[in-house]
């Protein structure tokens, strides 16, 4: 194995010093646990324990599975966080806003969904947005086609919300089924798959990797929703040379600065809303709102309209929130260095 495997490339090489080339390791994170981080160089995997600087600052400079990271020769430290070529994030569940980071440096994210009642439009507008924002390519993987009649519906329920998008149907237990989806494993390249749980994901994993490499849990009868089965994210080596994230579930997805994600998303409502008389139309009884004619004739998808709106104030919501933590992380410090300052004004000589 060699680096390269792992998917090192130039845009990681040339980010190098000529001194950290000659005097410092490339690694990549294969996975994140509470107790540190695993990495690999190529050769073997090793876990490092993170020093107490790492959790100081921002979150997004922390490093999460997918990264590269600097370390020292006894693989004991690490240095310095590369600058990543992709980062898929959500808003961390719980009191405190923050930014949870999902991985980094992928290339194509498999938004995972399935055809029975699990299918969601409004959640798969969330994980698209949540896709198109991290900077790789979006990939709909519609699973479980096997049990029903008419799969293909399922994929045009896709189409009519991203009409762009790339639909792969799939049955994630068949892999005859899987040509389509294999094709984007290429060697060296960064699959994450992202998705609620019980829609297949780890299902999927499997028979991609031709081996049992995650848990799996059959889906609950009542409501077609699956029990949680990945309880951590890590990379998975295939045989054809592709590297595989499975995400866990995730019950709560937040968006944290997505306004990108969600502009590609509904960039059909976003494009009407530009037709609208006034510039600030609020869209909803001003005269010559384009998007409210264009939800009464039928050519916008009111429950769509909504969606955005939600995703919209939702995403500036936490975005200011998480502005504000960061404001006040950074007064923190700057009162922390004034008093060591100070301290050290006053210690005897």
């Amino acid at each position: 194995m060699s680096l390269k495997d792992y998917g090192w490339s130039p845009y990681f090489a040339n980010q190098l010093s000529l001194d950290e080339a000659d005097a410092l390791i490339p690694t990549r994170v294969v996975a994140v646990h509470r107790s540190g981080i695993v990495l690999t160089d190529g050769d073997a995997e090793f876990r490092l324990l993170l020093g107490s600087g790492w959790f100081h600052g921002d979150p997004e400079a922390r490093p999460t599975v997918g990264d590269w990271l600097l370390v020292e020769p006894a693989r004991d430290k690490a240095v310095r966080l590369l600058e990543r070529k992709s980062l898929l994030k959500r808003l961390a569940a719980g009191l405190v806003a923050e930014a949870q980071l999902i991985a980094a440096n992928v290339d194509t994210i498999f938004v995972v969904t399935s055809c029975n009642e699990e299918f969601n439009a409004s959640r798969l507008e969330r994980y698209l947005a949540l896709a198109a924002d991290s900077g790789a390519e979006p990939v709909v993987v519609l699973t479980k086609q096997d049990l029903t009649d008419d799969p293909d519906a399922y994929a045009d329920r896709v189409r009519v919300i991203a009409p762009i998008a790339v639909v792969e149907l799939v049955n994630a237990l068949d892999a005859s089924t899987l040509d389509g989806t294999r094709a984007w494993c290429q060697a060296g390249q960064t699959v994450a798959l992202v998705g609620s749980s019980g829609v297949g994901k780890s299902t999927l994993v499997n028979t991609l990797a031709g081996r049992k490499v995650q848990l799996t849990s059959g889906i609950r009868e009542d409501d077609a929703h699956g029990r949680h089965t990945t309880t951590s994210r890590s990379l998975h080596l295939l045989n054809d040379g592709a590297l595989l994230l499975d995400v866990p579930g995730l019950r709560e997805l937040g968006m944290v600065s997505l306004d990108r994600g969600v502009t590609e998303v509904f960039d059909d409502v976003e494009a009407m809303a530009t037709r609208c008389r006034f510039a600030d139309c609020a869209h909803r009884t001003e005269p010559g709102c384009a998007v409210r004619e264009a939800i009464e004739s039928g050519e916008l998808d009111e429950r769509r309209f909504h969606n955005y709106q939600k995703l919209m104030r939702e995403e500036a919501r936490n975005a200011a929130t998480i502005a504000e933590r960061h404001q006040a992380r950074r007064r923190f410090a700057k009162r922390a260095r004034n008093a060591m300052k100070e301290k050290e004004r006053f210690r005897p000589s």
